[in-house]
């Protein structure tokens, strides 16, 4: 009876882990997208993406409109871009997102580059750490719909309150997007919470 027991609560647990925690996860990134909320906030941040030589990518390009729309707006008076170059790069994603927003008619002070980062942590960390110094406290990221459920995650975990500029047009939008979307995120999120604690990071870079 008792072995009966135990092997009912250990097959138990794992219907929780394998079905209804991934499918918690998966609602959760569906409710932020489609419930979006911009908070004013101390600093902007664009996350990187692909770009090449120096032009952004649409996925790249939409994210750093909905930066310049935020500023535009007076949500915040900063925007950093971050992200890094691949092998051979003649730029980074922070470079090609920081002069694109200055061809946009963005002041060149009120634009931070920070050429750091490969994926959605890496960057996290990087823009963070700036802040930080800084004594900036809270951060609105402008990033695609299904992302930004991490994406905050990541930046309050690591102390900075959070909310999403989310992309409206281009391969990142809801439009564009769906389940496979979601099923990544759902996965690069469990990633993050579950072997991400124990320090094994698995990069979720996007090269669209």
């Amino acid at each position: 009876m008792f072995l009966f027991k135990l092997l009912r609560r250990i097959i138990t647990a794992l219907i929780v882990l394998v079905i209804i925690v991934p499918l918690y996860v998966a609602s959760q990134i569906w409710w932020t997208a489609h419930h979006p909320s911009i908070k004013e906030s101390a600093a902007i941040v664009v996350l990187g993406a692909a770009q090449d030589n120096g032009k952004p990518t649409p996925i790249l390009a939409e994210r750093i409109t909905q930066a310049r729309l935020a500023y535009q707006a007076g949500l915040a008076p900063l925007i950093i871009t971050v992200g890094g170059g691949q092998k051979g790069d003649l730029s980074t994603e922070a470079a090609a997102s920081r002069n694109t927003l200055i061809a946009q008619r963005i002041p060149k002070k009120h634009v931070v580059s920070i050429p750091v980062g490969k994926d959605t942590l890496t960057s996290t960390v990087a823009y963070v750490s700036y802040m930080k110094v800084h004594h900036l406290a809270s951060v609105i990221i402008a990033t695609d719909p299904y992302h930004c459920y991490r994406a905050m995650t990541e930046a309050r975990d690591q102390g900075i309150a959070a909310s999403c500029a989310q992309a409206q047009s281009g391969p990142g939008s809801l439009k564009a997007t769906g389940l496979r979307y979601i099923f990544r995120e759902t996965a690069a999120y469990l990633a993050y919470e579950t072997v991400g604690r124990f320090g094994i990071h698995l990069s979720d870079q996007i090269k669209k």
